[in-house]
């Protein structure tokens, strides 16, 4: 890695860090130590990710008009403001209207640093670069949380003060290190930074023209509607009730899922980095399959108590290596389905696409999880097979290089762009490298 890419790397793993030391007990903390109640608890928990549906859809105009730099450095202020707030916060409507600071400025984080890892890497490393960064944010997010449960004391308010607190420093050293990233005047993506000020072409328009994009997005929103919507949610409610755990070993399974990510991630990538991106993905749709099917297993399988644990926790280890596939996958396609000028604003409908899952999934999969075992496994499985065939049929959308990124032979050549789809529904024009042959049926677009 470069110098610029080795400190947004930091900078990442420092705010995840951070997150780690709040997230998980922020309803207790809302609910039992401001002594709020649950209702306010769940209100504010809905509103910290509901305010990333209201920044969102403005985040990607202002990255490419702006830069990611500009943008993530006012996301950290803003993210430091509302953690300071909610720390310090008594009554019902501090925390709430803190809740949305908190929530909206690391919303804008997420688009912010994805394009800043796409201006400082190319088509050939891009895959580990974002798998890189997962593995990172998963590390950070384990060890903060670890740390923050060492610190927490539900009968000591000023407990959970000092968690906001140092979640707030780490976002401010978040934007200290952002302001000292130097990035190239050539970027690796010819024109994906204005350089002059200008307005960046296209829009919301020609995203929804582009039908690879908008079936990444369906996709997306299909994956993290069957996995990470249901973590804390439909799932817990499920292994409790159905399978009867102990809410302390769903701490249990959570560490086995990041611990998974975190020892197979670099494994996984030596596997996944040179095989077509669709059938990876499509492939994720079949392990989590199998794991809602251990899941049904575990609550429905009149087996011993001990069996039921080892099956809830062996669920969470299954959804672990599946994200650890679609780490080096998903976010780089992204990138590389962009045009030129529009990475920014891909980046953030793709998030866009997660926070609507993340915000449906409690609301449909909690209900169920807790009371109709039988048919919320059903429902699941199916979601899972669903991404499967989404991800085969986006693959026939997709050019040789976007589909496997190791097909690249000229590493300092960028080709693998889809632009969106013109009006007659033709397929993009074709640029190979010099010296070489088009490659399958739907030809790579020069940048």
């Amino acid at each position: 890695m470069g110098a610029a890419l080795r400190r947004i790397q930091l900078g990442s793993a420092l705010s995840a860090f951070g997150l780690g030391f709040t997230v998980p007990y922020l309803y207790v903390y809302v609910a039992q130590v401001r002594d709020l109640g649950a209702g306010t608890a769940g209100v504010v928990l809905a509103v910290f990710a509901m305010a990333a549906l209201a920044v969102l859809p403005f985040t990607g105009r202002a990255i490419d008009r702006r830069g990611p730099l500009p943008v993530l450095v006012a996301a950290s202020a803003i993210a430091t403001l509302g953690a300071i707030a909610l720390g310090l916060s008594s009554g019902v409507t501090a925390s709430v209207l803190s809740a949305a600071v908190l929530g909206a400025g690391t919303a804008v984080m997420q688009p912010a640093l994805a394009t800043m890892l796409v201006w400082c890497s190319s088509t050939a490393t891009r895959t580990r670069a974002f798998a890189m960064q997962f593995f990172l944010q998963n590390l950070g997010l384990g060890i903060g949380g670890l740390v923050g449960g060492q610190i927490v004391d539900t009968s000591r308010p000023e407990s959970f003060t000092l968690l906001f607190l140092i979640e707030a420093a780490m976002f401010v050293v978040l934007g200290v290190i952002a302001c000292t990233v130097r990035l190239s005047r050539a970027p690796v993506i010819a024109d994906a930074r204005p350089s002059d000020g200008s307005k960046a072409p296209g829009g919301m328009r020609a995203l929804l023209s582009h039908r690879a994009m908008v079936q990444l997005c369906v996709l997306g929103f299909v994956l993290f509607f069957a996995c990470y919507g249901q973590f804390e949610s439909g799932l817990a409610a499920y292994g409790t009730e159905a399978a009867g755990m102990q809410p302390s070993t769903l701490g249990i399974a959570l560490a086995a899922n990041t611990a998974v990510i975190v020892v197979a991630q670099f494994v996984v990538l030596r596997l996944v980095e040179r095989r077509r991106r669709s059938r990876v993905i499509a492939s994720v749709g079949l392990i989590w399959a199998f794991a809602w099917i251990v899941a049904g297993y575990a609550g429905l399988g009149h087996g011993s108590q001990t069996m039921a644990t080892a099956a809830m926790i062996s669920t969470y280890a299954l959804f672990g290596l599946g994200e650890s596939m679609l780490s080096p996958t998903v976010a780089p396609l992204v990138a590389d389905l962009a045009p030129e000028s529009m990475v920014g604003q891909y980046n953030s409908a793709f998030a866009l696409c997660k926070q609507l899952a993340l915000a449906v999934g409690p609301a449909v999969g909690g209900p169920m999880g807790a009371t109709l075992h039988g048919p919320y496994i059903v429902t699941f499985v199916l979601f899972s097979l669903g991404i499967t065939v989404l991800a085969l049929r986006l693959g026939r959308r997709l050019t040789p290089v976007q589909d496997q990124p190791s097909l690249e032979t000229v590493p300092s050549r960028v080709v693998a762009v889809s632009l969106p789809d013109a009006e007659s529904g033709s397929a993009p024009a074709a640029s190979t490298p010099a010296g070489s042959a088009p490659a399958g049926s739907a030809p790579a677009a020069a940048r």
